[in-house]
């Protein structure tokens, strides 16, 4: 191929006279330039570990600290005792790095256990304790400034271990609504048990694993709860995020990749010089951990017999390019620099009009990353370790991440928007079940019409931290970068670059694999039953106006939606995150509660208190999400509990019975992080939508909601097609309607003692009956 030449730095002939070695200038050239960007990378990675760790001091301080000490020690210099005073100045360096040190560690140490306070985070807004306000003046002290990405990874807090009494109460506490009297007695029996025998064996246990770890959470739930499910990814674990709701910057494909491309790796240069602003709690300068942040380029999940793997690599200049059934490597560097926009834009209209057909079993190669796990390792092991086809599954696996350019249009259009975004959900998260590379830590899918969004594995890490590119990624693109007049980036092109790469396959004999990991995919695909819509009707900034908490108030709307859907309540998932502390990703609040069921009730059987039974609810669910957030949750402990029991070989009746609770709603909220990029006043139209992800449940829902600015919110619900009990869509008409009985109650429009005019009694419905 002569693309494939173009990238060798010489070439040679055996002759009479000997061996004529023929040396490319320009190949060397490039390969020179190459491995000097990598040095400054080197350097740059060895720079910033200086100052992460160092900081809240700066590498400068040192140099002051030594000139103090000196100057406590400077006496006449003369020829006869040069010699002594050269071993004092000696050991005065010595003795001030020491010093320098020592304070370095004191400053980490006291930033750590000040943020091992959370008490102001249960405070009242605007009323902080004396004690609270010496806290927030310390902390401002000790924090330092001009933090990097990486600063306070070493002052985080470790995630403390609760204690057996407490998560047991709170479990208690938490499925009282859930089970009538003789189940919960008997849960009872069984949670005294568990606490006077058993738990407090693995208990001693955790706590010795919390002593030495960073996190005693965190490599567990990596390994049991993704890496180790032998079922299809797609679907059950990945989770997509979507493009702008109502605007395309460009209907030119390559072009809206061109400028895509270049703004991911834009973020990724400045993640590799960890020149982003470490996470914060919103309003406040409490920062969150940003180890996750580590593997979002160059990353892997490996299949394997009985667990996953995820791999990670230091860096990679490529990307692996998926259309018609061919695959492609795109280098995104030349002699050290990155291609500009329109360059990439040059390089994908290459791999468009290329005509050349897929190989043999190429096309529906993926879908043996869209099946199950124990095919794909099989396949892997068999057919994949060594040759051509190990050479180009090490080109996919090691890219900086995957690009996927579709053949079909999608996003809200034509005649049906709400249609129209529901197919656009469906075709984000599991696509054809062959046109995504599921295994990569994310896929950027870019369609015909210049729409794009994104498919992310779940293992590597949690929803806000693609969230945080996603979003930079799409405002780079629309408000830094732009395009011309006709739609294409800026810029101009360089002819000489050289094409993309096809890669090269031998799968004819594992074409029955392939085929078997496709039909499994596809039936699980084709049952997702998925709703999207954006509600626009009011906002958080309603929500404020009447005093309350707009997570607590859409919770609420959720659990009025099921119960007048089901005539039931459920127990309810929603992801909290524990960043607070090294290494933390997320715990569960159990957003169900016996104040929150209290009030459906009485909202639903036209009792009295309604109002103060909602903010009653409301109050009860902030509590339990600060609770998670401070590492007081329930989920997590249990989980680890039962994780050292299967360690040892013992059975407790109590843990088995609380981790096969199915959770019939799983909710979860796409958190906007940088509105400093956005501007919806001059630009109203640029609005991001957010992401979903599949029902854990088969007879359940998946939710997923973003609240963009004051005026909108966007919710993404999924469920089966399977399942007779639930429907998207009914559910979306469900869930609209609860938000707004819940508006018109707390804003008082009509008597506390009246029911709403549409009586939404709990009367559950069939999709036959729809």
């Amino acid at each position: 191929m002569a693309e494939a030449h173009q990238a060798v730095a010489f070439q040679f002939t055996i002759t009479r006279e000997g061996i004529d070695l023929q040396l490319s200038h320009e190949a060397l050239r490039q390969v020179y330039l190459s491995g000097l960007r990598s040095w400054k990378k080197r350097v740059v990675r060895l720079k910033n570990n200086v100052i992460t760790g160092v900081y809240p001091a700066s590498p400068s301080s040192w140099l002051f600290v030594v000139i103090a000490i000196l100057a406590t020690m400077y006496t006449p210099w003369d020829c006869v005792t040069i010699y002594v005073q050269c071993q004092t100045v000696v050991s005065a360096v010595l003795f001030s790095t020491l010093l320098w040190l020592s304070l370095i560690f004191t400053m980490k140490l006291c930033l750590k256990q000040l943020l091992s306070y959370h008490h102001w985070m249960f405070e009242q807004h605007g009323n902080l304790s004396n004690t609270t306000k010496v806290w927030v003046m310390l902390v401002r002290i000790f924090s330092g400034r001009q933090p990097q990405l990486y600063s306070y990874q070493g002052s985080l807090p470790n995630l403390p271990v609760p204690t057996i009494k407490d998560t047991i109460k709170r479990y208690l506490e938490s499925v009282r609504p859930l089970m009538s009297d003789s189940e919960f007695k008997r849960m009872t029996t069984l949670a005294k048990e568990f606490e006077d025998s058993l738990g407090s064996r693995l208990q001693w246990y955790l706590k010795l694993k919390a002593l030495w770890a960073s996190n005693y959470v965190s490599d567990w739930w990596e390994e049991y709860i993704y890496l180790r499910g032998r079922g299809p990814i797609m679907v059950n674990s990945n989770y997509y995020g979507m493009d702008f709701l109502y605007v395309t910057p460009t209907p030119i494909q390559a072009a809206r990749a061109g400028n895509t491309l270049h703004a991911i790796l834009m973020y990724r240069r400045k993640l590799n010089k960890e020149e982003i602003k470490p996470s914060r709690i919103p309003g406040t300068f409490i920062p969150l951990c940003a180890a996750q942040c580590e593997r979002i380029f160059n990353t892997t999940r490996i299949p394997g017999d009985e667990t996953d793997s995820v791999v990670h690599w230091q860096d990679s200049e490529y990307v692996a390019v998926y259309h018609r059934g061919r695959y492609f490597r795109l280098w995104l560097y030349q002699a050290g620099r990155m291609l500009s926009p329109r360059e990439i834009e040059h390089q994908i209209q290459r791999i468009l009009d290329d005509p050349s057909p897929p190989a043999p079993g190429e096309e529906k190669l993926a879908a043996l990353t869209a099946g199950d796990r124990i095919p794909w390792a099989q396949a892997r092991k068999e057919f994949f370790s060594s040759g051509v086809n190990k050479r180009s599954l090490d080109c996919i696996e090691k890219a900086a991440f995957f690009v996927s350019l579709d053949e079909e249009e999608q996003g809200m259009m034509g005649d049906d928007p709400e249609a129209s975004l529901d197919r656009y959900a469906k075709s984000l998260l599991h696509g054809k079940c062959y046109d995504r590379w599921f295994d990569k830590s994310f896929s950027v899918v870019l369609y015909k019409n210049g729409k794009t969004g994104l498919n992310a594995e779940h293992s590597w890490a949690d929803a806000p931290i693609v969230s945080h590119m996603w979003e930079y990624v799409l405002a780079t693109d629309s408000f830094r970068l732009g395009y011309n007049e006709e739609g294409h980036c800026k810029g101009d092109v360089n002819p000489s670059l050289p094409c993309p790469q096809r890669l090269t396959w031998d799968i004819s004999v594992e074409v029955c694999r392939v085929r078997r990991s496709l039909a499994v995919a596809c039936a699980l695909a084709d049952d997702i039953d998925f709703h999207v819509f954006p509600f626009r009707d009011f906002g958080k900034g309603n929500i404020k106006k009447i005093r309350m908490s707009p997570d607590a108030f859409i919770q609420a709307a959720l659990q009025l939606a099921y119960y007048r859907e089901r005539g039931i309540f459920c127990l309810t998932y929603e992801a909290s995150m524990t960043r607070l502390f090294r290494e933390g990703r997320t715990e569960t609040v159990r957003s169900c509660t016996s104040e929150s069921c209290a009030f459906i009730k009485a909202l639903e059987h036209g009792k009295v208190s309604k109002r103060r039974l909602f903010r009653t609810a409301s109050e009860k669910h902030q509590l339990l999400y600060r609770l998670a957030m401070t590492g007081a949750g329930i989920d997590r402990h249990l989980f680890c509990l039962y994780v050292v029991s299967q360690y040892l070989g013992v059975e407790s009746p109590f843990l088995k019975k609380v981790l096969s609770e199915p959770w019939r709603l799983s909710t979860s909220q796409t958190p906007f992080q940088q509105a400093e990029l956005f501007d919806f006043v001059n630009h109203p139209d640029f609005i991001i939508c957010g992401g979903g992800f599949g029902p854990v449940a088969d007879d359940g829902y998946g939710v997923s909601y973003a609240i963009v600015g004051e005026k909108l919110m966007c919710f993404h619900i999924s469920s089966k097609h399977s399942c007779p009990q639930t429907d998207s869509h009914r559910f979306g008409t469900q869930l609209r309607k609860a938000l707004l009985d819940l508006l018109q109650l707390m804003s008082g429009d009509q008597p506390e003692e009246s029911r709403s005019e549409q009586n939404h009694g709990p009367k559950p419905q069939s999709k036959k009956e729809l």
